[in-house]
This record gives structure tokens, C-alpha cells and sequence, in this order.
């Protein structure tokens, strides 16, 4: 069977950030499994021969990663990781990110949201680089099925007061496919849901922006300036396949609700993947 399974760690604090993907995979004769590290400089790909879940326990090696926190000890090919991190506070949505979509068959991903947002506290270190957490914020997913879809976006920034996240991606499904649309936006605890199941369409994409309407709702994210790395994705369970992610780069947000802004900022700590091509 053709399948993938991965979960996305990432962390930040002030001007700081970094991700760990754990992941299963299988191409339809072996299974394997791999630690991808996305640092501001640099992507390590740490190959591994199984991976565990477990418990809402992640165990790849020596290290460990759950809702509570991640475990770290990596010593491959020029790159150290050691360290500890705890989680408190998450802030779980209401319902599944896929809505009623999660009911069907044979979907080429799904994709799940553990935490929106949570306290981060602890230490990392990656190579000769300190990651040190008094009061940093994290953000938690996961993404299953036999591959990535085809053209995407996807894009997730926490805030002073919440987070977002946004996704938009090609769906193929019995023949034809579809642009389905999945997203949150978490101001003060309140979360809104943006999404296809709920009427969201795409009023524009292109020239790194996605504008997305639902109803009297609008959401606009833009990639301002990328600094993108390389990372390994799957496709048919095989991880073949290269995108690309800014984990820390400048993008700016805007929510509204009729003619009222809920929310409008500029970050350079969003991260960004966009994987469309323009016509």
C-alpha cells in the first residue's frame, strides 16, 4: 500500500524559528521513515528505518514528539540536535479541519491541525545554533494519505493575540478535481473557519497571493519576500518529490468581516509554501 503519514513541529520565539517533520512512508514494497529539520538556513533530512505512533506518541529513533513536548537526539551526517521542549496551552479547534470531507474515501491527503497555538518552553540545540524557549509559541499538524497535492498554498503565522492558518490545494476526486479550501483564524480564543464545506471560494490567486471570500468574510495573505528551502514530499507514498517552504519569511494578513477589519498585520515569521504555477 502507497501511503504517508507526517506530523509538523514548529517553534518560535522573537526573530527564532524552526520545524521538525517525523514521517512515515511507503512506496508499495518498503516502508521507511525520516526527520526533516527546517532551520532559517538549512534543511537536514535524517533517514530513519521505522517510525511508532503510538499513544499520541511519535517515536522515531531516539526521539520523541506529542502534544506535551518533543525529546531530540540526531547525530547524522553534520547535524547535532539535542534537547528538550515542553508544550502547555494548546489551542485545539472545535471540530476537524476537514469538516465533513474527513467521511471520504480515497482522498489523496487529509490534513489535520493538532494545535492552533501553545507556550513553548525549554531548549534545542541545532548544531552550533541555541534555541532557548522562556515564552515562545508553537503550532502542531499532520498530513496523511499517498501524496501532496498537485499545486498548492499553504501558509501559517501566530500573532500577538492567535493564529492562522490557510491551506488551498488541487483535489483530485473521482476523475476531475477541485481547489478545496480549509483554514482558521484564531483572534482572542475566538476561532473562524474558512472553508470550501462552508462556502469558501477563491476570489483571486496568484503572484504569490490567495484572497479567499466566505460569505461577508475575507481573507488575503500575501508572500512578500520568500527565503525558501528545499524539502522532501510525497508523492504515490515515495518522497520524490521537492517543495519548497519559507519557515521564517515577511508576509502580510488581512481578516475582515463586511467592511470591518478583524485583523491586518505584517510578519517576518510567517511561514509559506507556495506551489502554484503561474500561468
Amino acid at each position: 500500500m502507497q501511503y504517508f503519514k507526517g506530523y509538523y513541529f514548529k517553534c518560535s520565539e522573537n526573530d527564532k524559528s524552526f520545524a521538525m517533520i517525523p514521517a512515515l512512508h511507503h512506496d508499495g514494497k518498503r516502508r521507511n521513515a525520516s526527520l526533516q529539520i527546517i532551520t532559517e538556513e538549512q534543511v537536514y533530512i535524517v533517514p530513519y528505518s521505522d517510525i511508532r505512533f503510538k499513544k499520541g506518541i511519535i517515536r522515531l529513533g531516539r526521539n520523541l514528539f506529542s502534544e506535551k513536548g518533543m525529546f531530540l537526539k540526531v547525530d547524522y551526517d553534520g547535524c547535532k540536535v539535542n534537547g528538550k521542549l515542553y508544550f502547555k496551552k494548546l489551542k485545539k479547534l472545535r471540530y476537524d479541519i476537514m469538516g465533513p470531507f474527513k467521511y471520504i474515501p480515497f482522498l489523496q491527503c487529509r490534513h489535520s491541525v493538532v494545535s492552533m497555538r501553545h507556550l513553548v518552553k525549554g531548549q534545542i540545540m541545532i548544531n552550533d545554533t541555541n534555541y532557548n524557549f522562556n515564552n515562545g509559541v508553537g503550532y502542531i499538524e499532520g498530513d496523511r494519505g499517498r501524496s501532496f497535492p498537485r499545486e498548492y498554498i499553504w501558509t501559517q503565522c501566530h500573532f500577538k493575540n492567535g493564529s492562522l492558518m490557510l491551506a488551498v490545494a488541487d483535489i483530485p476526486l473521482m476523475g476531475f478535481s477541485f481547489k478545496g479550501i480549509i483554514g482558521a483564524v484564531v483572534i482572542d480564543g475566538k476561532e473562524y473557519r474558512i472553508a470550501t464545506y462552508l462556502g469558501a471560494r477563491i476570489s483571486h490567486i496568484g503572484n504569490n497571493t490567495v484572497i479567499i471570500r466566505q460569505g461577508k468574510y475575507r481573507l488575503y495573505a500575501k508572500l512578500l519576500e520568500e527565503k525558501h528551502q528545499d524539502l522532501n514530499a510525497p508523492v504515490n507514498g515515495e518522497m520524490i518529490r521537492t517543495i519548497h517552504e519559507s519557515i521564517s519569511c515577511r508576509a502580510y494578513y488581512k481578516f475582515s468581516y463586511k467592511n470591518r477589519d478583524l485583523l491586518e498585520f505584517e510578519s517576518d515569521n510567517a511561514s509559506f509554501e507556495y506551489e502554484i504555477r503561474e500561468s
